[in-house]
C-alpha cells in the first residue's frame, strides 16, 4: 500500500462518551468502559467447572473507519475530480460528498486517515479486544468494505520485509504470547475460510465442508472438526499464517489484482491460569480462606479471539466477473447481505434476528448481539467513481454501532493444576535438597584435596629452598675461610720478609696485617649473621606450612591479576583498531536490495557516504584484514563494510584488486558457518557477480562450489536469497554455463526451492531464465546441439509447476525460461512429455506481456514437434 495522504494531527478524546475510569488498564478512547467490572461475591462463590462467572455487562460494538490512499489508477482517472470522502479525525467525523456543494456527515468511534500507521490502527481498534480476551472474555475484530480498500492489508499483512506493515493478526498474537506463561497457559488457533457457503480448513485443505455445532445449553457456536494447533512461539504462528494464506482462494479482478474470494476467519483460543484471586473471589464464600496463598487453586480463564477478514462487497459490472468468479461473487454478496440483515435487526431491537440465513452469520452469532467484545473497522476508498459502494459501507458501520453485546467472563477453578503444581514443588524441593547436599559434599571433598595438594607442594618447595639456601651458605662459608687463609698466608709471608729485610718497618707491617685480619673477621661475622637470618627465615616458612592457603591465594591473585592486565592491554589494542568501524557502523544496516522511499534513499546515500569516508580513513586493506579476525563481532562489522562498498560499481574493481573477493570466498570456506556473516558475504559476492569480469574470477576461485555448500547449510530465507542471487548472476554468462553445471551450480539453485519463500523462488526463477536464455543464444549460433542442461538436471518439472505462479515476478521469469527452452528443437520431446506444451499454449494466449506472447506463438509455430503435436490434439494457435 502506498503512503497515506492528507495526514492529520492526533485525534482528540471522544466527547460523546464519558471518560473511562482511572483504573482501566488502557487509556485509549476507543476501548470499552467495561473491562474492569467487579463481579458480585455471591456469583463468584458459586462458580463451577462448567459455568462462567460474573455479571453480564452491556458493551456496544465499536466501529472505526479507515480511508485507503489513492492508487496509481485513481490518481490518473480521478485527477480532475475531488475525493468523495473528507475526514475530520479531530472530531471523529466523516463527510461523504453528494455533489460539489453538499455532503452528509457521519460520526464514528475512531476515524483513521490514509496516513495512519498499522501500529495506530491496531492500538485503537484491536488492542482493547485482545486485552479483554486475555482477561477471559470473547472478542471479535472484523474488517468490512468494498473490494480493494485494504481489509486484508489491515488484518492479515505479515510484514516479512517491513515489520511496521504488520497487520492486526500478527500484532495481536505478539501481544498474546508476551502476556501468557509458557508453563501454565496455552494458545490454540484455527484458521478457516468460508468459500461459497462451505467452511474449509486453511491449515488442512483436505478438511472441507466443516459443520457448525451449537451448544443447546449455552448457545455457544463452535467448529470442532477444524484443525486446532498449539502455538508456542511467534515463528510457529507466522508459518501457520503463511500456510493458510497459500490455501486461501483469491482471483484477479478489475478492482484488485489479488482479490479475496472467501471470508477468512482466524480463531485464537486462550486458556490462562490466574493465581491472584484477591479481585476475583469473595473471601466470605471461598471455603478455604485459612489456606495459605500458595495452596489456593488457580482460576482458568478461557477467552476466544475471532479475527474476520471479510471478502469485499462488489458489483458485477464494476469487477468484471464472469464464469466461476461470478458464482463466487454471488455467494459473497449473499453472505454479506445476510450479515447486514442481522445487523439491521439487532440495531432496531427486532424480536427475530435471521442468523441462520448464512453460515457467516451463524459463525458471528456471538460477535453481534452475543457475549463478545466486538470491534469493526470499515475500509473505504476516496474515488468518486465508487461513491455508492462507499456510502453503503459507511451506513453498514453506522448500523453496527447501534448493536449492544452482553459481555461475560468465563473462568473456572483448576484443582488438577493446583495438585500438579504442589507435586512439582515437592519434587523440586527434594531435588534441590539433594543437589545442595551433593554440592556441599563435593565442595568439602574438593577443598580438602586442594588443601592437601597445596600443603604438599609447599612442603616440597620449602624443603628444596631450604636445601638450596643451606648449600649456598656452606659454599660461601668455605669460600670465605679459603680466602681468609690465603690472605693470612700472603700477609704472613710478606710480614716475615719485610722483618728480615728492613727491621725499622716491622711495626708498620704488623699494623697492616692486623687491619686486614680485622676486615676479614668482620666479613666472616657478616656472613654468619646472614646465614642465621636465612635459617630463621627458612624456619618461619616451615612453620607457616600449616597455613599455606593465604600465601597461595595471594600468589594466585597476583598471577591472575597479571594475566588480566595482559588481557586488558590486548583487548584495548584490538578495540582501538576496530573503534572506527564500530562507531561508523552503529547506525548502518546491510542493504537487502528492496525498493525504498525517497527519504530512505537519502538516508542510504548518507550511509554510503559514511562508508566511503570510513574506507578512505581506515584503508581498504585494513578493513579486509579484519575479515580474518578471531572475534565474530569484528568479522561481522568488517563484512558489512565490504558489502556496502561492493554495492557501488566504482568500488568493485578496487575491492577485487585488493583481494576482497578472495577474502569473501574464504568466509564461506571457513565452515564455521555464522549464518549472518555468510548471508552478508553472499550478498557482497552477488553484487560483485554483476560485473562480467568478476564472474570468471569467482568461478576460478571455486566460488560456485562454495556458494552451493552455503546453500546446502543455510536455512534462513534471506541467506538463500543472497546465494540464489549470486548464482543467478553467474547463470547469465555464456562462457561459464558448462562449468557452472559441472560444479553443481544448477543443482544448488534448484535445491533452494525447498525454502518456498517468494524472494528465494524469484531469484531461482531469474537464474533459470538467465541460463535458458544463454543456452538459446548459444544454440542459435550453432555452438550447441545437445538438449538443455536444465532439463538434464531435472529443472523442467519445477519450471512447469511454477509457470502460472501467483507471484508475477516468478511467473514472468518462468515464462521466459520456457520460451527460450522451446526454441531449441532437441528439447521439444522432453517438453511435450513434461507438460510444458500446454503452458506454452497458455502463455501464447493469456500472458500479460505482448513480447512474451509473441515469442511463445513464434516458438510453437516454428517447431515441427510442437506443430505436429498441436495438430494431433486439434489445438489452434
Amino acid at each position: 500500500m502506498s503512503s497515506y495522504r492528507n495526514g492529520r494531527g492526533p485525534a482528540k478524546v471522544d466527547r460523546a462518551q464519558p471518560p473511562p475510569p482511572a483504573n482501566l488498564r488502557a487509556s485509549s478512547s476507543f476501548k470499552s468502559r467495561t473491562s474492569n467490572i467487579r463481579r458480585s461475591s455471591s456469583s463468584a462463590g458459586l462458580r463451577d467447572s462448567d459455568d462462567s462467572a460474573g455479571v453480564a455487562v452491556s458493551g456496544r460494538v465499536r466501529v472505526a473507519v479507515r480511508l485507503r490512499p489513492q492508487n496509481a489508477e485513481e490518481m490518473v482517472a480521478d485527477a480532475d475530480f475531488a475525493d468523495c470522502v473528507e475526514l475530520q479525525p479531530e472530531f471523529k467525523r466523516l463527510k461523504l460528498r453528494k455533489n460539489n456543494w453538499d455532503s452528509d456527515t457521519y460520526e464514528f468511534d475512531e476515524v483513521l486517515t490514509e496516513s495512519a500507521s498499522q501500529k495506530r490502527v491496531y492500538e485503537v481498534v484491536a488492542k482493547p479486544v485482545v486485552e479483554s480476551v486475555l482477561d477471559g472474555y470473547n472478542g471479535t475484530v472484523m474488517a468490512y468494505g468494498q473490494t480493494g480498500t485494504g481489509k486484508t492489508f489491515t488484518l492479515g499483512r505479515l510484514g516479512d520485509e517491513d515489520t511496521s506493515a504488520r497487520g492486526i493478526m500478527v500484532r495481536a498474537m505478539e501481544d498474546i504470547l508476551a502476556n501468557i506463561s509458557r508453563d501454565s497457559d496455552s494458545v490454540m488457533i484455527s484458521y478457516l475460510q468460508l468459500y461459497m457457503e462451505s467452511i474449509q480448513d486453511l491449515l488442512n485443505p483436505t478438511n472441507d465442508n466443516i459443520s457448525i455445532v451449537e451448544d443447546p445449553k449455552t448457545g455457544d457456536v463452535s467448529v470442532p472438526a477444524a484443525s486446532l494447533v498449539d502455538i508456542r512461539t511467534h515463528h510457529d504462528f507466522m508459518e501457520l499464517l503463511r500456510l493458510g494464506e497459500a490455501h486461501r482462494v483469491a482471483a484477479n479482478t478489475k478492482l484488485n489484482t489479488e482479490s479475496s474470494r472467501s471470508h477468512a476467519i482466524l480463531m485464537v483460543h486462550i486458556k490462562r491460569s490466574v493465581t491472584d484471586m484477591e479481585s476475583e473471589i469473595s473471601s466470605e464464600n471461598y471455603h478455604s480462606i485459612h489456606m495459605s496463598k500458595s495452596s489456593k487453586p488457580p482460576v482458568i480463564r478461557k477467552g476466544k479471539l475471532v479475527v474476520v477478514d471479510l471478502a469485499g462487497s462488489e458489483r458485477v459490472h464494476k469487477s468484471g466477473f464472469e464464469g466461476h468468479t461470478l458464482e463466487e461473487a454471488k455467494y459473497i454478496n449473499l453472505s454479506l447481505s445476510a450479515l447486514g440483515k442481522c445487523i439491521n435487526a439487532l440495531a432496531e431491537n427486532s424480536p427475530h434476528v435471521p442468523v441462520r440465513d448464512s453460515k457467516l452469520t451463524r459463525l458471528l452469532k456471538d460477535s453481534f448481539g452475543g457475549t463478545a467484545r466486538t470491534s469493526l473497522i470499515v475500509t473505504v476508498g476516496p474515488s468518486p467513481r465508487h461513491r455508492a459502494e462507499t456510502a453503503s459501507t459507511i451506513l453498514f458501520g453506522q448500523r453496527a454501532m447501534k448493536v449492544e453485546n452482553m459481555l461475560k467472563i468465563k473462568e473456572e477453578f483448576d484443582y488438577k493444576s493446583l495438585c500438579r503444581r504442589l507435586e512439582t514443588q515437592i519434587d523440586k524441593l527434594i531435588a534441590e535438597n539433594e543437589r545442595q547436599q551433593k554440592a556441599f559434599e563435593d565442595e568439602m571433598e574438593r577443598t580438602t584435596i586442594e588443601a592437601q595438594q597445596r600443603v604438599s607442594e609447599a612442603e616440597i618447595n620449602y624443603t628444596e629452598a631450604l636445601e638450596r639456601e643451606k648449600m649456598k651458605c656452606q659454599m660461601d662459608y668455605m669460600e670465605s675461610i679459603k680466602k681468609l687463609e690465603e690472605k693470612w698466608m700472603n700477609n704472613h709471608s710478606k710480614h716475615g720478609t719485610n722483618g728480615i729485610a728492613n727491621g725499622n718497618h716491622g711495626g708498620e707491617g704488623n699494623d697492616y696485617a692486623d687491619e686486614e685480619i680485622r676486615e676479614l673477621k668482620t666479613k666472616l661475622q657478616r656472613e654468619i649473621t646472614l646465614r642465621k637470618q636465612a635459617e630463621e627465615d627458612i624456619q618461619n616458612l616451615r612453620n607457616s606450612q600449616l597455613h599455606p592457603t593465604e600465601a597461595g591465594v595471594n600468589y594466585d591473585v597476583i598471577k591472575l591479576q597479571n594475566l588480566l592486565d595482559d588481557e586488558a592491554r590486548q583487548k584495548q589494542k584490538l578495540e582501538e583498531e576496530v573503534l572506527v568501524l564500530q562507531s561508523r557502523l552503529s547506525q548502518l544496516t546491510f542493504s537487502s536490495g528492496q525498493p525504498r522511499s525517497p527519504q530512505l534513499d537519502n538516508q542510504g546515500n548518507g550511509d554510503r557516504t559514511s562508508i566511503a569516508n570510513l574506507h578512505e580513513h581506515v584503508g581498504l586493506q585494513k578493513i579486509l584484514s579484519l575479515l580474518e579476525s578471531e572475534d565474530p563481532n569484528v568479522r561481522l562489522h568488517a563484512v558489512k563494510v565490504v558489502a556496502n562498498l561492493a554495492a557501488e560499481d566504482t568500488n568493485q574493481e578496487r575491492i577485487v584488486e585488493a583481494g576482497g573477493l578472495s577474502s569473501l570466498l574464504a568466509l564461506l570456506r571457513s565452515r564455521s558457518f555464522d549464518e549472518t556473516i555468510c548471508r552478508i558475504a553472499a550478498g557482497a559476492i552477488a553484487n560483485l557477480a554483476m560485473n562480467e569480469a568478476n564472474q570468471e574470477l569467482i568461478m576460478a576461485q571455486d566460488g560456485i562450489s562454495l556458494l552451493a555448500m552455503t546453500a546446502a547449510d543455510a536455512e534462513d530465507p534471506q541467506t538463500l536469497r543472497m546465494v540464489a542471487g549470486a548464482i543467478a548472476n553467474l547463470c547469465g554468462n555464456d562462457k561459464l554455463q558448462s562449468r557452472l553445471r559441472t560444479e553443481g551450480g544448477i543443482k544448488a539453485l534448484l535445491g533452494m526451492v525447498r525454502s518456498r519463500h517468494p524472494d528465494v523462488l524469484s531469484q531461482v526463477a531469474r537464474g533459470v531464465a538467465n541460463f535458458a536464455k544463454c543456452e538459446s543464444r548459444t544454440s542459435s549460433k550453432g555452438n550447441k546441439n545437445n538438449r538443455s542442461l536444465l532439463i538434464e538436471d531435472g529443472a523442467l518439472p519445477w519450471i512447469v509447476q511454477n509457470a502460472n505462479n501467483d507471484a508475477s515476478i516468478i511467473r514472468r521469469h518462468i515464462e521466459l525460461a520456457l520460451c527460450h527452452l522451446a526454441q531449441h528443437e532437441v528439447n521439444a520431446k522432453d517438453m511435450v512429455s513434461g507438460g510444458a506444451l500446454w503452458e506454452l499454449v497458455r502463455i501464447s494466449r493469456d500472458c500479460s506481456r505482448e513480447d512474451i506472447r509473441a515469442l511463445a506463438r513464434r516458438t510453437l509455430t516454428s517447431s515441427q514437434t510442437f506443430s505436429s503435436e498441436l495438430r494431433r490434439l486439434r489445438v489452434e494457435i
